[in-house]
């Protein structure tokens, strides 16, 4: 791992995780530090469609260049990593598990001095053990720096922090994500069907027309032999009906997509914490 200061450890918060492959893993969230020894350790990166879930990776083998932090995973690696909470404080039960996680040894990787259970690496608060005192949990301290004052009375189910303490509410967060619902396909065939039309047409008959002899035409009547066989033939014509057919293009029809708005209701439970006292002289306060 390159080494670093403790102020350049500071500004790799809001930076890109960058993965093996050149992918962006997420955004840093926090740097976690070895309480004893202040070396930084493990990262914490804000994962999922909304930057929602924080996933851990170790930084034995990080290097900070190209305006991010380059870790030698991959994404699907990164989100398989065991579930862990991120309160501030990691476990050694938890660090075994990440590290089985990654491949990696965990005597070897992790800080010299070791953290026996109970013992935990924490945020990069920007101070160090030397600043906070010793003799107290990392949760007294900061929050004797934070409210000044000594806490009253103690915890009776776990260390005793302050006069105080925090209630927390899951919110429900909803973002819009797309997905393929279906295909259309514009297919062109081809259908035969019948079709009558009706066209007049013309025919030539036989018409057998006499007239007497007149003056006027007698002289054609007696042209020729006065008794004689004779023929006379007439070419008869009629029209037919003649079928042509010829492409007309019609229409054009083309595919296109348009968006319409639905509202669609999203119901989860959430959880939420209440905080009531008990007074054992009188009563429920």
């Amino acid at each position: 791992m390159q080494t670093h200061t403790m102020d350049e450890i500071q500004t790799w918060r809001g930076q890109d995780a960058m993965g093996r492959d050149g992918d962006k893993l997420g955004s840093i969230e926090d740097i976690y530090l070895d309480e004893q020894t202040g070396k930084p350790e493990w990262v914490a990166i804000k994962t999922g469609l909304f930057g929602t879930k924080l996933s851990f990776a170790p930084l034995a083998e990080a290097r900070h260049e190209d305006g991010g932090i380059h870790l030698p995973y991959d994404k699907a690696t990164l989100k398989d990593a065991p579930n862990v909470d991120a309160d501030g404080q990691l476990s050694q039960e938890e660090e075994q598990r990440l590290y089985a996680h990654y491949g990696l040894d965990y005597g070897e990787h992790r800080s010299d001095t070791g953290l026996p259970e109970g013992q935990r690496h924490s945020r990069d608060t920007g101070r160090t053990d030397r600043d906070m005192g010793a003799g107290t949990t990392t949760r007294d301290r900061d929050e004797s720096v934070t409210t000044g004052r000594e806490p009253v009375g103690h915890d009776t189910s776990g260390p005793t922090t302050d006069e105080a303490m925090t209630r927390s509410e899951e919110e429900l967060t909803v973002g819009k994500t797309s997905r393929e619902t279906g295909r259309a396909r514009l297919r062109k065939y081809v259908v035969t069907e019948e079709v009558q039309q009706t066209v007049p047409v013309q025919r030539e008959e036989v018409r057998i027309e006499r007239e007497p002899i007149t003056d006027a035409n007698v002289g054609a009547a007696t042209d020729g032999p006065a008794i004689s066989e004779e023929e006379h033939e007439v070419t008869l014509h009629a029209e037919e009906p003649m079928v042509e057919k010829r492409v007309v293009p019609k229409e054009r029809v083309r595919l296109d997509k348009e968006t319409v708005m639905d509202e669609r209701t999203v119901t989860d439970e959430v959880r939420k914490e209440r905080i009531e006292a008990d007074g054992e002289a009188g009563g429920r306060l």
